[in-house]
């Protein structure tokens, strides 16, 4: 009987253990969220002072992050300039393995699509984008270091002649731009004909040698549009115009085109890249 009785005891004791064992590790598999807190690094500064991220000089001023866990999108931040943390997101994430897509941007009227998984700019201008992959554990460490690459090309033009007097703005309209982009690949998307107008103050009648930029979102092959360079006086009249056939872009690359616009033999020379990336030349 006593031996009957410890084993039923036994059996109890192992029951239980069993039990807890199960429960245990359902709770470590099922891990309570981690607090991440991410510091963006790329091909720009972040100033502890302003709380500035800036490329070229010039400050980024929205920043997303969207966290994925297979196809699922559980959250996205978006950031502007004016956050305390702006640069340095802290989010909380669910144990497993989650890809989250970085962007910082300074293109102006951006609209975050999570259904086509886009973003796109009335006026894109220099951006910065990555896929980080991360496996979070319970133990998994509060602080990430994540860099970001450029995914913007840069166009420039640079009208060598001087301006005339009366000259009030200056249209770059290429043929295609991109004005978005797939914030899960990278890729540039909503390609459309696209025309950006610069105001010309008064006081730079007679300058020689100015420079009109203007960026779009790119891949990484190289791809070419025709380019319309047009200059205009306050009755929207036309005082010089240049149209610039197979501009080649190409993302994290400058192309830049130098020439007269007003005189009668206009044309243009073409200098690819600047300081983003290794250069080559060209001529026309």
């Amino acid at each position: 009987m006593k031996h009957t009785t410890f084993a039923f005891l036994y059996f109890i004791i192992i029951t239980f253990c069993l039990a807890s064992c199960d429960k245990e590790e359902t709770t470590v598999l099922d891990g309570s969220p981690v607090k991440i807190t991410f510091t963006m690094q790329g091909d720009f500064a972040f100033h502890e002072m302003t709380r500035a991220l800036e490329a070229d000089g010039k400050a980024m001023t929205d920043v997303w992050v969207l966290d994925y866990v297979g196809t699922e999108l559980l959250q996205a931040v978006h950031q502007t300039s004016t956050d305390e943390d702006f640069g340095t997101p802290t989010m909380t994430l669910t144990t497993g393995e989650h890809h989250l897509y970085f962007i910082a941007s300074r293109g102006t009227d951006p609209t975050l699509s999570t259904t086509d998984k886009t973003i796109v700019w009335a006026k894109p201008s220099d951006t910065f984008w990555t896929d980080y992959a991360v496996t979070v554990t319970p133990t998994t460490n509060g602080n990430r270091s994540v860099e970001l690459q450029r995914v913007v090309t840069k166009l420039k033009i640079i009208v060598t002649d001087a301006l005339p007097d009366g000259m009030t703005t200056m249209e770059l309209s290429p043929s295609t731009w991109y004005l978005g982009m797939n914030y899960q690949t990278g890729e540039p998307s909503n390609a459309s004909a696209y025309t950006t107008t610069i105001n010309i103050p008064s006081n730079y009648a007679g300058r020689t040698n100015t420079s009109f930029s203007f960026h779009g979102m790119s891949g990484a092959t190289e791809w070419t549009t025709d380019v319309t360079v047009t200059a205009k006086n306050s009755s929207a009249e036309t005082i010089g115009s240049v149209i610039i056939t197979n501009v080649p872009l190409l993302r994290n690359r400058s192309t830049d085109y130098s020439g007269p616009l007003f005189g009668s033999n206009g044309g243009m020379n073409m200098t690819l890249s600047t300081d983003w990336t290794d250069s080559y030349e060209a001529t026309w």
